[in-house]
């Protein structure tokens, strides 16, 4: 007979995270939580249906490393040094002094010293997703205050992968693995060490020259099918081979793929083409987690878990304050970068799944860091609403060739076509900061190479217009004959309300539509076939200037209802 565990499994999650993913976002919670009760609603401390968990938990391995792919793709070392005097040793120090203080804490509960260090580590780390999230709930992603935040974070990140490879080392020191059969510990290290550099120079400066020729000659074949499936075999082989031949985790394999990836030209469209599949095995990865919680375990220990959460929403917030505060900021930094980082996420659970598979914690501290992850996230919003109340708004970074309507003065101009040339000489003979979207290899890179910005991606991706710099721009235009322009109108529209659009399309009857979702204007081919045509027709017969000027005038005139 056969089994159909897997369809279940993704049907009874995917389903159960949906409603509780939406219900949590219309009470103002990030979905991450209705995605961690929907693990619960389907894992087998609660009545009713009930997932395969050892599918959920494979499942989780790849949305893991798809997670840590998309780190690695997004990872720039720039925006890092921009803000390095702060965020760097700001996360090195609350990362120490949150592991040190929960440490403590859960060895007066009776721990024992490397448990209760797994899951102070494990708790030192902010998610992403949240921190992100919650910064452009409050518009302040872009403005000084978001920059170090983001800045601070990744570097958490970071820290978390390097946690990944020590993990299996400590494991060993605490009698929890397989030792070494001679050397010790030190020579374990050394060999730890010498495997990840090894990983790394292979992985980032062979695979830096064969990934980007792989990717260009599959990108070479137009076929977004076999594009996608090339960017999800590099994540995802280049995982797995680092953990088989190297040893490391394959999260770190996976970073490191995404790593390589971000540094070329295939960034943004790798992000908008592959990564959704990511996001759908995020969502698992969650439902896993969810499905190991035993909810009663807030019966049998509410001390313990109240004790962690002190400390990742007091006593995380209040480091890095600190240390922000000594680095001389004002207090309308110090307390928003602090509040927002008083939450667990993701990190904490990658963390926690390789610590849980090495036997380093247990059920009770798995549950414990579940409970902790779910109500820090929900109370996060508010705790940093108060902090920008209790100081002041977040000050913005200065703009520059700031602009009517909101932006930086730049426009985004899709399509690099005989249309989209014309237009870019008129906004550069304008000294017009200009980025270019297009799908064509080959045109990105002679501009790139004239020193025009361009980006190589499609443009209904939110992640292509981000890497062409959308949220700060002023103007979008849509200069190529899109199949769907429509569809980029209303995701740019989505994310930036104030943003002029102006849109090429090929009919008439597309051009009510596309006013409708925002485009303030549209140029239909058309009608400037109609009037090009008459033009033609009427200085054939010899009519005067004065004629064929009120001509083109009646036609547009006549043209503008139909366009609405």
């Amino acid at each position: 007979m056969i089994s159909h565990d897997l369809i279940l499994t993704f049907a009874g999650g995917f389903g159960a995270a949906l409603v509780l993913g939406y219900l949590a976002h219309r009470v103002g919670l990030s979905p991450i939580i209705g995605y961690l009760m929907a693990g619960i609603v389907v894992g087998p401390h609660t009545p009713g249906f009930v997932a395969s968990q050892s599918i959920a938990e494979q499942c989780a391995e790849i949305g893991v490393m798809l997670l840590m792919f998309g780190v690695g793709l997004k990872f720039h070392i720039h925006e890092l040094l921009a803000v390095w005097r702060i965020a760097v040793p700001g996360a090195l120090v609350q990362s120490a002094a949150s592991t040190v203080l929960a440490a403590v804490a859960l060895h007066l509960f009776g721990w024992s010293w490397p448990s209760a260090f797994v899951v102070g580590m494990a708790v030192s780390v902010a998610s992403t997703v949240v921190l992100v999230r919650v910064l452009t709930d409050h518009r302040d992603l872009h403005t000084r205050t978001g920059h170090v935040a983001v800045g601070w974070v990744v570097v958490e990140d970071l820290l978390t992968i390097a946690l990944l490879v020590v993990l299996p080392l400590l494991a060993v020191a605490a009698g929890a693995g397989d030792g070494p059969a001679e050397g010790g510990m030190a020579g374990a290290l050394a060999l730890a060490l010498a495997k990840m550099v090894a990983c790394v120079v292979l992985v980032v400066v062979g695979g830096g020259r064969v990934i980007p020729w792989f990717l260009d000659r599959i990108a070479a074949t137009r076929s977004s099918e076999l594009f996608t499936l090339a960017v999800l075999a590099v994540a995802v082989g280049i995982a797995v081979g680092s953990a088989l031949l190297f040893g490391v985790s394959m999260a770190l394999g996976a970073f490191l793929a995404g790593l390589v990836v971000g540094r070329s030209d295939f960034a943004a469209r790798a992000a908008g083409d592959a990564l959704p599949m990511r996001d759908a095995f995020a969502v698992l990865f969650f439902v896993s987690v969810g499905m190991l919680f035993d909810p009663g375990h807030l019966v049998r220990d509410p001390l313990l878990v109240l004790a962690v959460l002190a400390v990742v929403v007091l006593g995380k917030p209040l480091a890095a304050i600190a240390v922000v505060r000594a680095a001389g900021q004002p207090w309308s930094m110090a307390l928003p970068v602090g509040a927002v980082l008083g939450q667990i996420g993701e990190f904490t659970f990658i963390l926690g799944t390789a610590a849980r598979g090495l036997d380093l914690i247990d059920d009770r501290a798995w549950n414990t860091l579940v409970a902790v992850a779910i109500v820090s996230i929900a109370v996060n919003p508010a705790l940093y609403r108060w902090s920008r109340i209790a100081g002041r708004p977040a000050t913005a970074l200065p703009e520059p060739l700031a602009a009517g309507g909101g932006g930086d003065g730049r426009c985004v101009v899709v399509g690099h076509g005989p249309v989209g040339r014309h237009v870019l000489r008129a906004l550069q003979s304008r000294s017009v900061p200009v980025a270019v979207v297009e799908m064509n290899l080959g045109t990105v890179r002679d501009l790139q190479a004239a020193g025009i910005p361009a980006v190589y991606g499609d443009a209904a991706r939110w992640e292509t217009l981000a890497e062409a710099g959308l949220d700060g721009a002023s103007a979008l235009i849509i200069s190529s004959d899109l199949a769907e322009p429509g569809e980029v109108i209303r995701l740019a529209r989505a994310r930036r309300p104030d943003l002029r659009v102006l849109v090429r399309c090929a009919h008439l009857r597309q051009v009510p539509a596309l006013r409708a979702l925002g485009a303030e204007v549209v140029v239909a081919g058309e009608g400037e076939v109609a009037i090009a045509l008459t033009e033609a027709v009427l200085d054939a017969a010899g009519a005067d200037a004065a004629t064929v000027e009120r001509t083109r005038a009646a036609i547009r005139a006549e043209l503008t209802p139909a366009a609405g």
